[in-house]
């Protein structure tokens, strides 16, 4: 694990000409606001669990089930993963920095289904808050990044098997969403999806369709065409996707505990979906000795950024 940087070596390294993969200096408060959103979040979900008739007793059978997966998933995975990953990139490594980013996005992308879906109750400021801080600590985070720096440390990455990954997953993910939009649309019907919720429309269909999947498409275009931009965000999207998988894991576990009939015929395709996003991800992040060249691989202290 790489060690915190000395300022003098830094400032050594700064004069040689080196330039830092993240700028320390402004993504500290970053990292800082995104454990505080973190902590609140975790919180948040264990009081979700504890009471989950409070929470989330005006929502259907399905959109519980689906509520306790997510606050297991924040309270075991989410909300550790932030504080760790955060911590490590404070000590100085850049690809926790780069993980970090990916978990911010999850998060983010969950938090406006609570904020936006759930009936307002006795959580709706917590989750305001953790949305609010977790998207300005996503932002100000990818801006402490520099593309071309952190292109450089990943060198060496397959590119071609990430920047593919990206584009199908994508492009899976779109063909089924519009397998239920389209012809529920035809029929003069709520989609299945939204349905099950109670809700006009699927939030998740809205995210992913308008959002989260042109945004992961046009990242793995960019890592294909070898742009710093496409591999500085490839580990945020493939996180992104990994995670996603994690709740649709859960939710049949949660059903079958609750007494109803869970779905496990989704658990085969995601979990093969998911083991693959690890697998490029470990691809993607591992270590390659000789490719960074010295003080590129590591964040180090700087002064403000320059336009």
């Amino acid at each position: 694990m790489p060690t915190k940087t000395p300022p003098a070596q830094a400032a050594l390294r700064q004069k040689k000409g080196a330039t830092p993969a993240v700028e320390r200096d402004a993504a500290s408060p970053w990292w800082a606001a995104a454990a505080a959103a973190a902590t609140v979040g975790m919180i948040a979900s264990g009081i979700g669990l504890a009471s989950v008739h409070a929470i989330y007793g005006q929502e259907t059978r399905s959109f519980v089930d689906q509520a306790i997966a997510q606050d297991l998933v924040n309270l075991v995975v989410a909300g550790p993963a932030t504080l760790l990953l955060a911590w490590l990139a404070w000590r100085g490594s850049v690809r926790a920095h780069l993980l970090w980013t990916g978990v911010l996005t999850f998060t983010v992308y969950n938090y406006v289904i609570y904020t936006m879906s759930i009936h307002v109750g006795p959580l709706f400021l917590a989750w305001v808050a953790v949305l609010g801080l977790t998207f300005f600590s996503l932002v100000g985070g990818l801006r402490a990044a520099r593309p071309p720096v952190v292109a450089a440390t990943l060198a060496g990455a397959p590119r071609r098997v990430v920047g593919w990954y990206l584009i199908v997953i994508a492009a899976v993910f779109t063909i089924l969403w519009l397998s239920d939009i389209v012809p529920a649309v035809l029929a003069g019907r709520p989609p299945t999806g939204a349905a099950d919720l109670a809700l006009p429309s699927n939030p998740v269909h809205v995210l992913d369709l308008a959002v989260f999947l042109p945004a992961v498409l046009a990242i793995g275009r960019l890592v294909l065409l070898r742009r710093p931009l496409g591999l500085a965000l490839a580990p945020a999207a493939t996180v992104f996707l990994v995670m996603t998988g994690l709740p649709i894991l859960v939710t049949p576990l949660v059903t079958a505990a609750r007494g109803g009939e869970p779905a496990w015929s989704v658990m085969g395709p995601v979990g093969v979906i998911t083991a693959v996003g690890v697998a490029v991800l470990i691809v993607l992040l591992r270590p390659r000795p000789g490719v960074a060249p010295s003080g590129r691989g590591r964040v180090v202290t700087t002064g403000a950024r320059k336009s």
